[in-house]
């Protein structure tokens, strides 16, 4: 099979807030305003990217030609309640699916692992995440403390997988197999963490950060995502200067 089948490619976009910084709080770059994300959104429409779900997405692992020739999945990490008010209408207008990478162990409260370099944010609850799956957002896991897997011992690595996807799925009651790794920090050791994703039962794991991937997708572990900000270029980041 070619590196590049028929010139296939799937855009990971990754997202963290839609909207406005909460009362107290300040703009930083990973608060993307709402004006601006729906002028991402029409950017996609209009230039044939076609959205896929996570199933499709999943699929098209196995097998690429599934895919469509651009394919986009729309990733939002942290699990922000803020999110659900102001992404979800704007996805629903469009009629794009998307996904939610949370750490379990801030459902329903707050982003306390930003402390001090974000604003404090209130995070989806267990009815907003049920909500969210009803509105075509799938949940999806980024871990349950959010650190880096660098900062992880193999046994807390391995932990660290399990219990957030065991809790995921005995909370909404549906298979959680993709990741997202805090901070797109993939661990010190890449063959140690895909040993553990494996084990844990994940069927791939997406950093932060770069281009869209080639499909046939190289290694399912190490997908990369598309940064998205207030300034990000979808043209020069999709490769359609």
């Amino acid at each position: 099979m070619n590196s590049q089948l028929n010139g296939r490619r799937l855009a990971i976009l990754g997202f963290h807030k839609i909207g406005e910084p909460p009362p107290g709080g300040w703009a930083s770059w990973f608060y993307v305003p709402e004006t601006v994300f729906a002028s991402q959104l029409r950017y996609l429409h209009e230039n044939g990217w076609q959205l896929i779900d996570i199933g499709r997405f999943l699929k098209g692992l196995l097998d690429p030609e599934s895919l469509p020739s651009r394919g986009a999945l729309l990733t939002f990490d942290d699990g922000y309640r803020s999110n659900l008010q102001v992404a979800i209408p704007w996805l629903q207008r469009f009629g794009y699916p998307s996904v939610m990478f949370v750490p379990t162990q801030f459902i329903g409260g707050h982003n306390v692992f930003d402390d001090g370099s974000e604003p404090w944010e209130a995070m989806c609850d267990w009815d907003d995440l049920r909500e969210l799956e009803r509105l075509a957002c799938s949940i999806q896991s980024h871990g349950v403390s959010h650190k880096g897997l660098s900062w992880l011992s193999p046994a807390e690595l391995d932990q660290e997988l399990r219990e957030s996807k065991i809790v995921l799925e005995a909370g909404l009651g549906k298979p959680v197999e993709v990741l997202a790794y805090p901070y797109g920090d993939e661990g010190a050791d890449r063959a140690l963490t895909t040993a553990a994703l494996k084990r844990a039962g994940y069927r791939a794991a997406c950093l932060y950060g770069g281009g869209p991937n080639p499909v046939p997708v190289a290694d399912s572990y190490r997908l990369m995502r598309v940064a998205m900000g207030p300034d990000t270029d979808l043209c020069s980041a999709l490769g359609q200067q």
